[in-house]
């Protein structure tokens, strides 16, 4: 009596594969011996069950049932097929379990048996011919048996077998003669060197003869490898036709040098004399008393301590691992240790392993002894004589795939002497800039080229929906039909049920249905599927019968079909065999519900039935398959008619190019290559549209597109998802392969650890071996001999070295994928490897393929360029007149007329040079902005170093005037630049003149000027590129952005796009989770190592904050860069640069159009102080209020920079903050309050001052700051914009462009990082002119410095904001905490002083524990402190007056809005004030129903006490009366 098998073993968890195959699987008994060592099930099965599946399910049941008992499992199958399983049959479905179950048995007889041929006579009789060896002869019995046995006892089908022999072909590997010749004198050399170290051995021997030798662990040496073969692997890396060997982290070189060869006394630079053997650092796990190690340095950092000792840290790896190393030196032994112990040194240590007690890790102390040892790492090379070229070969850009820096990997093929290499990166070509500059530091005549290309997403769109139409109308006779199958391959595979419904004029008028016999067994997955068994098919008629029989049933009809190829496909294969010629015309209902449901997500037939209201019942069977798919088509025949459509033709036409539809389409993998720049335009153009028109997932290029733009470019078929490689694998017509072959300019084969992940594969059934990887291969070679196409060897290289696969799978094990420790070799080979790979082929084919056609392919194309050259600003017609014209009307209006001769100077000199240099359609567009802005309302604040150009401040593009500082009159012209008492303000501002009153008509004096020098915008010959950048309220920016359009016109500007790469702290958190998820630890030191290797990854696009590229009227913007959305955003009309805006900024105009909170803020406190609410001399008509009215010299306002008298309020009234300028920009945070209080600001010049400070980095701190308070400088001299030295150094008789240049490398840390060559030069001058040390010190600090046109800017902005705060309170508070407020909580801040002062306190409590928004909230807070110590209140929310987002002033009151209710965001609190507009609430239902408002946030008013008396529900009770 049998059971069923998992009722035998019924808590055996498996998989779903392997359940469904033993789900039907009866046991008929279960044995063991009396020692209970050997379990052995005896099943029978109704379906075939792969031996591999059996061996799984033994070592389940081992593992599961029987732990680690000793406790050998074996399960005995027998099988009850049905009739169609002959012995042929058998030979053909089992021949990979006959090959596993050999495998166990005898290898000789399982390549026996795969190298047979077999061929089957009068049903029974096996013919096997064998290779004629004397192994197979004396085999021949045991395999003959073995095969007898099996099908007698496990099929019940004896056989009889007849053996013949074959001679063996003469093998075809053979190297030609020049690598051959290459090997010997290889082996030669190395035999030689072998010599050479015996006798240096026997010499060292000699030398020490008496000593006694300390030995080691000896693990040094044991993976070090000895040159031999510099393209062998290291540990971790790949063996011959292999994938990785788990473990392996090497870096990205191979050791060569043995450890013993480092034991020379003369090395030591620290400690006593050791020679003892190094181990590896992979095997330091844990405390191990004294090592010794070699390695090299990665990180280095000291820190000084007390007792006149400095702590030395560095981190040193041997690329297994990598370890801490601390050691205390004495101060005056520092020196001497720095000199050798440094970044990237070589080391061997000797010294204790401790947990170190402050960071828990294991550590290296005790330093006993340090040697300084050579290089024991080599690169790998490629000797070959002829080299071979890289197709295909992805980056950093390669979307979180690739690994590789794509300058290192064009740097690696130079240096191995290939002649090019290609740059092909999944959908993107954003690495190509990069690829340029390395190109560019090569010598002008040096021939070595990058290919420029990608590796996109194909969509085959050139394939109609109606197929081969021949203008037959929607109302004609169609036959609606669906096949089951045994599979995917029209030519392997058989019909084993065909179901048809016709349709004529858009009615379901006939029906055919019938079971096909096959003649051999249905798999047991399409039984699974469809239901469909041996004993439905095998009484049917065969195809031979019943394909006339459908033929007449189809007559002249069209052939509609879900998925239309397949079906079509497996008819026509079927009449080619039978002698007829087919010619139909098919339509395919998954084309059209693309085109016609476009919102769908997935076209399969149930999900379109679904869509359509369609009901299904027995999915999978053809019959009602096919009548689904009818009713489909004639609703889909009713959309058509609805459009206008009535014939094939014009479906096809409607159907063509259909953007939504390519965007769901199956896509394939394609390279494509620019042969030159027309193929260069051309390709990016593809990339722009494939990112813009057609992005579905991936950007996707439709053939029809790739078509148009073909010329200059070359197509390669690409990997194994390839069209081609996709073909091969589903076994498609000979008709189909053709046409996609003739597609491609070359083809592409690939090593097969590339593919061998198929083999385990349970969706590849073509795939079982290797040798089917082979078989593939060849086939790419048969087709490119048939068709004339170069057939190409590549590696699809994903990282340079074997070693670097780490990094990839750790990002890939990051990114989900289950299968990344898994990685292929997706290295970067060399010739000699790929040549080696592809022995198979014999060596004059490899070398075809390997060397021959890369080359030839890459003799193809020119050497380009991926950027232009060229620079290409965009033209405004007359702007060189338009801007003199504007700069002196404006100078004529301030000066008069004669201007005064600083003014005509200054003025001439800078537009000579602008205009000179083309900038001055620069100058026009920024003017255009700021005009127009102004004109709307909104103040616009410059940025950086702009405000330094007297003619932008003409233009009216800068409020800053650069001029020194002087007087003038504003209504007789009259002007004082020269005066001794205005030349003693010189390099400081007007404004801290005194007032005065005109000598000439008595009107009060204008004060201006703040003394900046062209030249820190322009440099002293133009030859700066300049660089408008303007701050414009962040409620216009987007107005200003599309005032661009209006300048140049709509498709001529586009936003400056950024790339998103990994950094360094989300690379650490992907490196700790792999380790973490594996149960590995590893120290902190080499997870740095590793994070190094997985940073700059390409993750994703976005945009400039502000930035426009402005392209000119008759270019093509992808003749500079492709284009796409951010972040492929297809819901966004952004449109940006696909390369990073920095790689086109020497091409293209780039703007600035930046938003800022400052003109928002001005906004805002003009609209308060000019509105009815505020009491004062102001309105909205005729006296409003304009804050450019401000006097920048206030008493008041700078009353604040010194207490908080000019706020009526002490210190202690807010927290102990001893100045008012609290929530000012620019000097509101506690990093610059501090600075105010050390400085003690006098001025508006030292406000300025004390901005650039601010802004600069290693300007204040541990620099201008210890000067000021041990008296070597103040607030005045020192260093604090980058103006002041440029100008300072020219005052002290430097050479005018000698200190613009040293002002330009200290401004930007090049001095301070120590990467500026000429500095030493620089510094005897500056000191041979009297500059002080302490000067010359502290710029050799400075990492960053701010343009004090930029300070002054920012400066004129916060004081117009602090006159508000002083004289205008409640429009002050109401604008702060309505645009700048970060955290601003209505509940926190808004019932009352103690309440506030409640939660001040607790925070403070708190406050090194306060997350982002917490500290934002404190923040926020003192700012409210502020106002209620100066006796301003706020008003409780009213549901019907509060605004959305805006406080408003009531009554001498701040009414904060619905937006400070915590959880409402904008939108709901917009709706919650429209919704007041439609009168009173009824109740809070009426409230929630109106204004969608959460629960929650109408629990939250409630519980405020926001709706008052307001009752629940609208409901009435008796009692309310």
């Amino acid at each position: 009596m049998s059971k069923p098998f998992f009722e035998v073993f019924p808590t055996l968890k498996a998989g779903e594969d392997i359940c469904n195959m033993f789900e039907g699987a009866q046991v008929l008994k279960v044995t063991t011996n009396s020692d209970r060592t050997f379990l052995r099930v005896h099943i029978v099965s109704r379906h075939l069950i792969q031996k591999t599946l059996v061996y799984e399910m033994e070592h389940l049941i081992k593992n599961q049932l029987f732990g680690r008992s000793a406790v050998q499992v074996e399960i005995r199958e027998k099988y009850e097929l049905s009739g169609q399983y002959t012995p042929e049959n058998v030979m053909a479905e089992y021949l990979d379990s006959f090959l596993a179950e050999l495998d166990t048995r005898s290898v000789v007889e399982r390549n026996m048996l795969q190298h047979a041929k077999c061929t089957f006579e009068e049903g029974n009789i096996l013919c096997m011919q064998l290779i004629d060896t004397v192994i197979a002869q004396g085999k021949k019995d045991s395999l003959t048996d073995y095969l007898k046995g099996v099908y007698a006892d496990r099929f019940g089908l004896p056989i009889e077998i007849r053996v013949m022999y074959k001679e063996p072909k003469e093998s075809t590997l053979k190297y030609n003669d020049m690598r051959l010749q290459q090997e010997v004198d290889s082996i030669l050399d190395q035999v030689e060197a072998v010599q050479k170290q015996k006798e240096e051995k026997k010499q060292e021997k000699e030398a020490k003869s008496g000593e006694k030798e300390t030995s080691g662990s000896g693990q040094g040496g044991k993976n070090s490898g000895d040159g031999k073969n510099s393209g062998s692997p290291a540990k971790g890396g790949f063996s011959k036709g292999s994938g990785f060997q788990k473990g392996g982290f090497r870096d990205k070189k191979v050791f060569v040098k043995s450890a013993k060869m480092d034991l020379d006394e003369s090395g030591l630079i620290y400690g006593r004399p050791f020679d003892d053997e190094p181990i590896e650092l992979s095997t330091v796990i844990g405390e191990m008393g004294e090592i010794t190690f070699r390695g090299k340095v990665i990180s280095f950092d000291t820190r000084e301590i007390r007792n006149e000792k400095t702590i030395v840290m560095y981190a040193v790896t041997d690329f297994t691992d990598t370890i801490m190393v601390k050691m205390f030196v004495r101060n005056d032994q520092l020196a001497d240790v720095l000199a050798e112990i440094k970044m990237g040194a070589f080391l061997k240590i000797k010294g204790v392993t401790n947990i170190d007690k402050f960071d828990g890790e294991l550590v290296i102390s005790s330093v006993f002894g340090i040697k300084k040892i050579s290089d024991f790492t080599e690169s790998r090379k490629d000797n070959a004589v002829e080299k071979r070229v890289e197709l295909h070969c992805h980056t950093k850009m390669s979307d979180m795939d690739g690994v590789s820096e794509v300058k290192d990997l064009v740097k690696r093929a130079h240096d191995w002497g290939h002649k090019a290499i290609a740059i092909t990166d999944h959908g993107v070509v954003q690495a190509f800039p990069d690829a340029n500059h390395y190109i560019e530091t090569l010598d002008k005549d040096d021939p070595f080229k990058v290919i420029y290309g990608v590796e996109g997403y194909l969509v085959d769109d050139l394939q109609d929906v109606a197929v081969n139409e021949k203008g037959q109308s929607l109302k004609g006779t169609y036959v609606v039909f669906d096949l089951e199958t045994t599979g995917f391959s029209s030519v392997k595979d058989k019909i084993i049920e065909i179901g048809a419904v016709k349709v004529e004029n858009g009615e379901i008028t006939d029906k055919y249905s019938t079971f096909v016999n096959p003649k051999i067994p249905i798999p047991f997955r399409i039984t699974q599927l469809t239901s469909i068994t041996d004993e439905m098919v095998m009484e049917s008629p065969e195809i031979e019968t019943i394909l006339p029989q459908f033929l007449k049933f189809v007559g002249d009809a069209v052939l509609v079909a879900h998925n239309a190829s397949f079906d079509v496909s497996f008819i026509e294969e079927n009449c080619r065999q039978q002698g007829i010629e087919p010619d139909f015309t098919s339509v395919d209902t998954v084309g059209l519900a693309r085109v016609l449901l476009p919102t769908l997500s997935k076209f399969k037939l149930n999900v379109v039935a679904k869509a359509l209201n369609i009901s299904q019942e027995h999915h999978h069977r053809a019959v009602d398959d096919a009548r689904v798919t009818a009713e489909i088509y004639v609703k889909f025949i009713q959309m058509l008619e609805e459009r206008g459509i009535e014939t094939l033709d014009q479906m096809n036409h409607f159907g063509a190019h259909n953007a939504e539809a390519i965007r769901k389409m199956p896509s394939y993998h394609v390279i494509v290559l620019a042969k030159n720049d027309i193929g260069r335009v051309n390709l990016y153009t593809l990339i722009s549209k494939s990112h813009l028109e057609y992005f579905g997932r991936q950007p996707r290029m439709p053939k029809s597109e790739v078509l148009k733009y073909r010329e200059g470019l070359i197509i390669g078929s690409a990997c194994e998802a390839g069209e081609l490689y996709q073909a091969i694998l589903g076994e498609k017509s000979a008709e189909r392969i053709a046409r996609i072959v003739n597609f491609y300019d070359y083809l592409e084969i690939q090593p097969l650890g590339n593919n061998r992940f198929m083999i385990d594969s349970d969706r590849v059934e073509k795939v079982q071996s290797e040798e089917d990887l082979r078989e593939i291969n060849r086939e790419i070679i048969r087709l490119g001999e048939r068709f004339d196409k170069p057939v190409v060897a590549t590696c699809d290289v994903h990282f340079m070295d074997p070693e670097d696969e780490v990094y990839r799978r750790i990002i890939m094990a990051g990114k989900g994928f289950k299968d990344a420790d898994q990685q292929a070799p997706l290295y970067l080979h060399t010739t000699d490897e790929m040549l080696e790979e592809f022995e198979y082929l014999g060596s004059a084919k490899a070398k075809e393929i390997v060397i021959d056609n890369p080359n030839m392919i890459a003799d193809m194309v020119e050497k380009i360029s991926p950027v232009r050259p060229d620079k290409c600003p965009p033209v405004i017609p007359d702007s060189d007149k338009t801007l003199r014209e504007i700069c002196y009307n404006k100078a004529h209006s301030m000066y008069g007329d004669p201007l005064p001769e600083i003014v005509t100077e200054r003025l001439e000199r800078e537009l000579n040079s602008i205009i000179s240099n083309g900038f001055a359609v620069m100058y026009i567009i920024a003017q255009k902005l700021v005009w127009k802005s102004n004109e709307d309302g909104y103040l616009v604040g410059s940025r950086g170093s702009v405000g330094s150009s007297f003619v932008a401040t003409m233009a009216g593009i800068t409020e800053v005037n650069p001029l020194s500082p002087h007087y003038y009159c504003p209504k007789c012209h009259y002007s004082d630049f020269e005066s001794e008492e205005v030349r003693a303000y010189a390099g400081g501002c007007g404004w801290d003149m005194p007032d005065k009153e005109c000598p000439v008509c008595k009107t009060r004096l204008v004060k201006d000027g703040f003394d900046i020098p062209f030249e820190t915008f322009l440099g002293f010959k133009g030859n700066k590129e300049p660089d408008i950048d303007l701050n414009f309220s962040g409620d216009y920016q987007s107005n200003a952005h599309k005032y661009t359009e209006i300048i140049f016109g709509a498709g001529q500007t586009f936003r400056a796009g950024t790339i998103g790469t990994l950094a360094d702290k989300t690379a650490f958190g992907y490196v700790k989770n792999y380790f973490e998820e594996r149960g590995t630890r590893k120290r902190t030191c080499e997870i740095d190592r590793i994070v190094q290797g997985c940073t700059g990854i390409r993750r994703s696009t976005g945009q400039h904050p502000g930035g426009i590229i402005v392209l000119p009227h008759g270019e093509d913007i992808n003749s500079f860069t492709p284009v796409q959305h951010p972040a492929n955003d297809m819901t966004t009309d952004i449109i940006t640069t696909h390369f990073d805006y920095h790689s086109i900024d020497h091409n293209l105009l780039k703007l600035d159009i930046l938003g800022h909170d400052d003109p928002t803020m001005i906004k805002a406190l003009e609209a308060y102080i000019s509105s009815p609410a505020m009491e004062n001399e102001y309105n909205e008509t005729d006296h409003p209020f304009v804050a450019t009215d401000i006097p920048l010299d206030d008493q008041g306002v700078m009353s604040l920079f010194h207490d908080t008298s000019a706020l009526g309020i002490t210190p202690d009234d807010i927290g102990g903050c001893p100045v008012g300028c609290l929530g000012i920009p620019e000097f509101g945070t506690d990093f610059v309050i501090q600075m105010v209080v050390d400085t003690k600001p006098q001025t508006l010049s030292d406000l300025i001052r004390i901005s650039g400070l601010s802004h600069g980095t290693d300007v204040w701190l541990n620099n201008a700051q210890d000067l000021i308070k041990s008296g070597k400088a103040t607030i005045s001299t020192a260093i604090c914009t980058r103006d002041d030295i440029m100008t300072y150094l020219i005052n002290k008789g430097l050479d005018s462009e000698e200190s613009f240049t040293i002002m330009e490398r200290v401004r930007k840390g090049t001095v301070a990082k120590g990467k500026c060559k000429d500095w030493p030069e620089y510094k005897k001058d500056m000191l041979e002119h009297d500059v002080p040390e302490w000067y010359i010190g502290s710029c050799e600090k400075i990492k960053y410095m701010f343009p004090k046109a930029h300070a002054a800017a920012y400066v004129m902005m916060a004081y117009r904001i602090a006159y508000c705060k002083v004289n205008y309170p409640l429009a002050y508070y109401g604008a702060y905490f309505g645009i700048r407020a970060d955290a601003f909580s209505y509940e926190i801040m808004c019932q009352g002083k103690e309440k506030l002062q409640y939660y001040i306190d607790d925070y403070t409590r708190r406050s090194d524990s306060l997350s982002k928004k917490e500290q934002d909230t404190m923040k926020d807070m003192h700012i409210v402190q502020e106002m209620y110590a100066r006796g301003y209140e706020f008003l409780p929310i009213d549901i019907y007056r509060a605004k959305a987002t805006k406080f408003s002033i009531i009554d001498g009151k701040l009414m904060p809005p619905f937006s400070s209710i915590d959880g409402m965001g904008e939108k709901a609190a917009e709706a919650v004030e429209e919704a007041a507009k439609d009168g009173p609430y009824l109740s809070r239902d009426d409230f929630r129903q109106r204004t969608k408002a959460s629960k929650t946030v109408i629990d939250t008013m409630n519980d405020l006490g926001l709706f008052g008396e307001l009752p629940e529900s609208n409901q009435l009770s008796l009692f309310d009366f």
